[in-house]
């Protein structure tokens, strides 16, 4: 039987990973209110680095206070903030070679809000709130408090931000960045239309949408090492009539390319709760179907891939180039190995794990 192409290797940049699978960034909301990692977050990344998936993408962590989506969101803009995710990541890679990344973001007019589990409504700022901040003042939804608009200064602010935050990146040790400019948050508030109205150098024309989100690439890629990735997660359409589209999003990704992108991660939707789809499995494929026809960079997708021939077929019939798992991780820790199992592969475990390959795998674990 010919071997799996998801256990294949993939280089993204000139990280090398072991096969295509890719564990998405996954918020937790339990970070301490300083937006520091917590013993959570050991147990939490520890167990899924120990899942022999290719690659795994710590959780979206903002770039300053106010970008966080709660409270208990993970930041990475302060000293205090590195010195604890520097605990979790020595924990973690004392036990696993699981190469690791960090998702960078802001949250923009969706931050200030309650945990899920807390019924995820806007905070106000008597409940310990904060002011939100947007390209527009236009809320995410009716009856919200209106974000601030960003000035020219503030903009300039935000991509320091994120240089900042990239630096730290860097003395951690990651190798790998994602910079978030999907489900709604702050970069993909200044592409889309919706959200975007603007009549300055950032609004108006695809250009001046596309702009921040190409200097903010271009100054992350800047200050991280050269043989380091540096990739960007979009939303391929806002599913809103006269927002942000399929056709926009292949002009981002072909100027990200010719800037020396890393490799395109492609979600969708987030940005407008009047948002029309139909969840099933493989729903958002056709976004990194599409973009593997239109960039050069790799192409990762997404969207309720739970089963090892979904994930194989993907990837086996050129529609992506590596898969990426959020909830199907969160539900099964060790997906990559039962994936390994049904399609004959083998797969990296931890010597203390070894003993639980089952009798008629012994193939499995590489």
């Amino acid at each position: 039987m010919a071997s799996p192409k998801l256990f294949s290797p993939l280089t993204l940049g000139e990280l090398k990973l072991s096969n295509r699978i890719v564990i998405s960034p996954m918020c937790q909301y339990s970070a301490d209110e300083n937006g520091s990692m917590t013993d959570w977050h050991k147990i939490h990344l520890g167990h899924l680095a120990l899942s022999g998936a290719g690659l795994l993408i710590v959780e979206a962590s903002a770039v300053a206070p106010e970008g966080r989506i709660t409270s208990g969101d993970v930041g990475l803009y302060s000293d205090d903030n590195e010195q604890a995710m520097a605990r979790v990541l020595q924990s973690v890679r004392a036990h696993s070679p699981m190469p690791v990344g960090i998702q960078l973001g802001h949250a923009g007019r969706k931050a200030s809000c309650q945990a899920p589990w807390e019924g995820g409504a806007q905070l106000s700022l008597e409940e310990g709130g904060w002011q939100t901040v947007a390209p527009s003042a236009v809320p995410y939804q009716d009856g919200q408090r209106p974000p601030q608009a960003m000035s020219l200064d503030d903009i300039e602010q935000l991509k320091a931000n994120f240089v900042a935050s990239a630096k730290r990146a860097e003395r951690l040790g990651f190798e790998l960045i994602e910079l978030h400019a999907a489900h709604g948050y702050l970069l993909h508030e200044f592409l889309s239309p919706l959200s975007n109205q603007r009549d300055d150098e950032y609004g108006g024309s695809l250009e001046n949408r596309m702009r921040i989100v190409l200097e903010i690439f271009d100054a992350v890629r800047a200050v991280f090492p050269d043989d380091k990735p540096v990739g960007i997660r979009i939303s391929g359409s806002d599913w809103v009539e006269g927002g942000w589209d399929l056709e926009q999003s292949v002009e981002l990704a072909r100027a990200l390319d010719a800037r020396g992108c890393s490799f395109i991660d492609c979600s969708g939707g987030g940005l407008d709760p009047r948002q029309t789809l139909n969840v099933g499995p493989n729903y958002q494929v056709p976004f990194a179907r599409r973009m593997k026809q239109e960039v050069a960079m790799p192409v990762i997708a997404v969207g309720l891939i739970t089963e090892p021939e979904q994930a194989e077929g993907i990837v086996f019939g050129g529609e992506a180039d590596a898969v990426a798992l959020a909830r199907g991780m969160l539900f099964d820790p060790r997906w990559p190995w039962h994936t390994a199992a049904k399609l004959g592969a083998t797969v990296h475990a931890p010597k203390q794990y070894l003993r639980s390959q089952p009798h008629t795998l012994k193939k499995l674990f590489g």
